[in-house]
């Protein structure tokens, strides 16, 4: 069976198409199970990704369905574990978490990340990745930052996720690693927001009125056939929400924070002239 976790973007998006092929094809839960074998729960839970199936298993679906060859082929890749050769030979192993929050990024057709605190994971530089990891243990800290950095990449893979990062204007102003990496992450960061896919939007300090952001960081993962997943990360411990109210209701957060945030173009010159102060101390 794929070692995909549960409930995953890429089981639903693949148990979305197997009902849309089943439906397609006129056919029951119960039907499949009566060709098939097994008890129709098990099919059911296929489709609505709470249940990881094999390559084999998607392929006889299909199969039954009357799908091409070429679309069976397609579907049972789909379901194989295909996580990337750097995570699966980490020193110390990738923490389930982790693993999800990859999934995430990587199946995603838009990613919201809204940093209060730090900047967003993906816009990192690995010496402010490295500051701010100094919690971990020394023997995790590199790895982390491997990770952390390779993650990066994901924004200009073939197919790269829309990634827009609403950041608070108080996280431009911390010294997070010294003045010197600040600057180097402020830099960065203007460089990422020339990225066709990159969209940087500064949250003004100074509000007068509450807002979703006040409340904490959030990130919401939108994907092409799933409900979104909203991801909220602690201390030392993280959990993703599926709800599909919970998930309305963030981006509609995300529709307020965007009315109170700088156009693109004034954040860019803004987190500019926070690297140009701090680079002026050094």
């Amino acid at each position: 069976m794929a070692s995909t976790s549960s409930g995953s973007p890429r089981l639903r998006a693949l148990g979305a198409e197997l009902r849309e092929y089943r439906e397609q094809a006129g056919l029951t839960v119960r039907a499949v199970a009566q060709k098939l074998g097994g008890h129709h729960s098990k099919y059911a839970r296929i489709e609505t990704g709470e249940r990881a199936a094999s390559p084999e298993e998607v392929a006889a679906m299909l199969a039954t369905y009357g799908v091409s060859e070429e679309e069976r082929e397609r579907l049972a890749e789909m379901a194989r574990d295909d996580r990337p050769d750097w995570l699966s030979t980490s020193k110390t192993g990738a923490r389930k978490e982790l693993t999800t929050l990859i999934e995430f990024e990587r199946t995603a057709t838009r990613i919201i990340d809204v940093a209060t605190g730090v900047i967003p994971g993906l816009l990192q530089t690995s010496d402010y990745a490295r500051a701010i990891m100094q919690g971990l243990p020394p023997d995790e800290v590199e790895t982390m930052v491997l990770m952390r950095v390779g993650r990066r990449e994901i924004l200009t893979s073939k197919n790269a996720p829309e990634f827009v990062a609403f950041i608070a204007e108080a996280a431009l102003n911390e010294r997070i690693g010294g003045a010197a990496v600040m600057a180097e992450q402020l830099r960065h960061l203007v460089k990422m927001a020339e990225w066709p896919n990159v969209e940087v939007r500064v949250l003004p300090a100074g509000a007068e009125r509450w807002h979703p952001a006040h409340m904490g960081a959030f990130i919401v993962f939108e994907f092409p056939k799933a409900t979104p997943i909203v991801h909220l990360e602690h201390y030392r411990s993280s959990v993703s929400l599926h709800n599909v109210g919970i998930a309305r209701a963030y981006l509609e957060a995300v529709t307020s924070l965007r009315e109170l945030t700088m156009s693109p173009h004034d954040s860019v010159r803004l987190i500019a002239e926070c690297a140009d102060k701090l680079e002026a101390t050094t």
